[in-house]
């Protein structure tokens, strides 16, 4: 089981319309029980994620980083990190 910083329950918490249409969680604890259901993770830089969605069958090659932080499923953390979700 992985554990998700509070920082990182709190964005997820701010941001999940970024990738859903309805809220998915309304509480920190909430927010943590989905993540670990839909086996988020968290990267230490846009590389990590490139080579994580690379690995995941997903073709993100010629996306600028930009791009990569720019992909719904993708939330930046703030401390140079970021949560992947993948719907």
């Amino acid at each position: 089981m992985y554990e998700y910083s509070e920082e990182c329950l709190e964005v997820f918490l701010r941001k999940q319309g970024q990738l859903f249409d309805e809220p998915v969680a309304e509480s920190l604890e909430e927010a943590e029980e989905f993540l670990e259901d839909c086996m988020a993770v968290v990267v230490n830089s846009l590389k990590e994620a490139q080579a994580y969605f690379e690995e995941s069958g997903m073709d993100v090659t010629g996306l600028s980083e930009e791009e990569l932080e720019e992909m719904s499923e993708v939330f930046p953390i703030g401390d140079g990190t970021y949560l992947i979700v993948e719907a």
